[in-house]
């Protein structure tokens, strides 16, 4: 084994860390816009979530194609495109003025966040790195997307109050294509055992589709996409409309939070900030504990959570606990998750195979998304939408405990 692939800390994984970073920071930035694309063009709260919705399930068809495509041709041809496709979909935004043009861009945004997102990335990070520190630097790299929804709510925040929306949407498609710098950085590693190297991509799939802890597994990762989707896309407007007022007194008008919509963005940024610590203390307990049983865990959690919070009425202070209770739960799921794909199925065709999972939860935040939107048009709040994320997070909770957490070649090994 390579000193460099033994160490923690790679190039790679510092590359993967900032692509991740400025994607996650443009695509958690989207729920800001809702209110003023809306009030500009006068749609329906349901107009732009049914774009961004889109966009979420693009980034879920995306996913596996993109990861397929990375392991045939390489690693870096598929961020290029990635970033191309994000960048082309961001610009032509800017200037769509009805919820069709925008539906359709968004299907090249979706394809862009997944050439430029977990699954191509996590997949040549978790190569790269030793056996011994595989699950800490899938932690490192998730909680790299966190530090960019910590950025991203509140630059774009800023940005409106300086330019319209549209100029920022170039500004993101700038920054999207800044992002290739440190495409050098990338470099493919062969991690995967000689058993898996004889193995097709079309056996591999075949084994996964037929043990039932891959399904399991699938349907799963759905709760996670509903509720980081919904919460991404309409808290920021959810605070804004049904949080109680901010005391010009107190403590967040003291550090400039004077207003429910700025307290919506901050709320985003809160729940990133205690995602990086959460996320990587995921990644230390996956190293020590089994992994189906730890997302058991965070799923009962943020089940909890969310029925505590939508119980107890909506105040300044209820937002900022629930964001970073939130938070320490947030991308929690992915290290293990993708862990347990690599550890199950092995690493050869990782990113393809956690690519096929993730379809899953985009196929949840697009139901968090739109229906969010469609709900919020019926009834004027966001409160029956939030009780439907509470019964899915229930419901991962469940399905994950009869996950068989053993190699596939060491089952297929021991039934011989």
């Amino acid at each position: 084994m390579s000193s460099e692939r033994a160490s923690l800390i790679t190039p790679v994984l510092v590359g993967g860390c900032f692509i991740i970073l400025i994607n996650f920071a443009i695509r958690s930035s989207f729920g800001v816009f809702q209110i003023p694309i809306a009030e500009e063009f006068g749609w329906l709260r349901a107009d732009f979530s049914m774009a961004i919705a889109i966009q979420n399930l693009a980034w879920g068809i995306g996913q596996p194609l993109f990861g397929a495509f990375a392991e045939k041709f390489g690693d870096r041809k598929a961020l290029v495109l990635g970033a191309v496709l994000y960048a082309v979909g961001l610009g032509l935004s800017a200037y769509a003025f009805t919820p069709a043009q925008h539906w359709a861009l968004e299907v090249l945004v979706g394809f862009g966040i997944a050439g430029t997102g977990f699954g191509v990335l996590l997949a040549v990070v978790g190569r790269a790195a030793s056996d011994e520190n595989r699950s800490m630097a899938l932690a490192i790299i998730t909680a790299a997307g966190s530090a960019g929804q910590v950025a991203g709510p509140p630059l774009a925040e800023w940005l409106l109050t300086i330019m319209p929306w549209q100029g920022v949407f170039l500004v993101f498609a700038g920054l999207i294509m800044a992002a290739l710098l440190f495409l050098p950085m990338i470099r493919g590693t062969e991690a995967a055992s000689s058993a898996e190297l004889e193995d097709s991509l079309g056996r591999i799939l075949n084994k996964a589709f037929r043990d039932p802890s891959f399904t399991l597994i699938f349907l799963g990762f759905f709760s996670c996409g509903y509720q980081l989707a919904f919460i991404t896309a309409h808290f920021p407007a959810m605070v804004t409309e049904m949080c109680g007022a901010i005391d010009p007194s107190g403590t967040l008008a003291a550090i400039g939070v004077t207003s429910t919509s700025a307290l919506g963005a901050v709320a985003i940024s809160l729940i990133g900030v205690a995602n990086i610590a959460g996320t990587l203390y995921a990644g230390w307990l996956g190293k020590r504990f089994t992994k189906k049983y730890l997302l058991a865990g965070i799923y009962t959690l943020r089940t909890l959570v969310s029925a505590v919070f939508i119980l107890l009425p909506i105040t300044p202070t209820s937002v900022i606990l629930f964001s970073v209770a939130m938070g320490a739960l947030w991308l929690a799921t992915v290290p293990l998750t993708s862990g347990l794909i690599g550890y199950i199925y092995g690493l050869r065709y990782m990113g393809t195979l956690y690519g096929i999972i993730f379809f899953s939860h985009q196929l949840g935040s697009f139901v968090g998304v739109w229906l969010g939107g469609r709900l919020y048009d019926l009834y004027g709040d966001y409160t029956a939408v939030w009780w439907v994320g509470v019964g899915v997070g229930a419901f991962s909770a469940i399905v994950h405990l009869p996950v068989r957490e053993q190699p596939l070649r060491l089952r297929t090994v021991s039934a011989v």
